[in-house]
């Protein structure tokens, strides 16, 4: 399956931000947030128009247990519009969200011993909808994950996290330029 491979050796490009604590955090979210609303509204203006073939959004989430990475889903999900309860996929491996036509998938490998696992569950379905889509641990799925336009790496860094921001793919190189033009605080860019 030529969508289907392990991440490329070097990101195309990369940002770190220093999140001091849960405030920047959802600031990084409701930025990304933004963007990505940009992105898909000209397919998602009204219910009745499908969104263009290959219009999704893929980011593979990385950090140790605790590193924030599912609080950072959680903001980005709030500011997407979502209502109401938002759990963590760590037990159901998979929580759905639907805004307006746009189907948001949040996806916790963290469970899987075995690369397989993924597949069997049938989730390739999923990865491959018009869809915003966040996996945590995909390290977890083994290669046979397509590659994520966006890579957030949550590092545990004194009081607070340093998100290391990789694209791999042009609209993640995109989506990075523009979470460096917002004026976000960056450490390397």
């Amino acid at each position: 399956m030529s969508n289907l491979q392990t991440f490329p050796a070097e990101p195309l490009a990369s940002a770190s931000l220093y999140l001091p604590d849960e405030v920047a955090t959802e600031h990084l979210a409701n930025a990304l947030s933004d963007i990505f609303s940009h992105y898909f509204s000209n397919s998602y203006e009204d219910n009745t128009t499908k969104p263009e073939a290959g219009k999704n959004a893929k980011v593979y989430l990385r950090g140790d247990l605790g590193a924030g990475k599912t609080t950072f889903v959680r903001h980005f999900l709030r500011a997407m519009g979502v209502k109401g309860r938002i759990k963590s996929p760590t037990y159901t491996l998979l929580e759905t969200y639907k805004v307006s036509s746009l189907y948001l998938y949040h996806f916790d490998f963290y469970r899987f011993n075995d690369t397989e696992e993924w597949h069997e569950a049938g989730f390739r379905e999923n990865l491959g909808e018009d869809a915003i889509v966040f996996i945590e641990w995909a390290d977890k799925a083994g290669p046979g994950l397509p590659t994520p336009d966006l890579e957030l790496y949550l590092i545990y860094e004194s009081a607070g996290r340093t998100a290391q921001i990789n694209a791999f793919s042009e609209k993640g190189k995109t989506w990075i330029t523009k979470l460096i033009h917002r004026r976000m605080p960056t450490g390397d860019q």
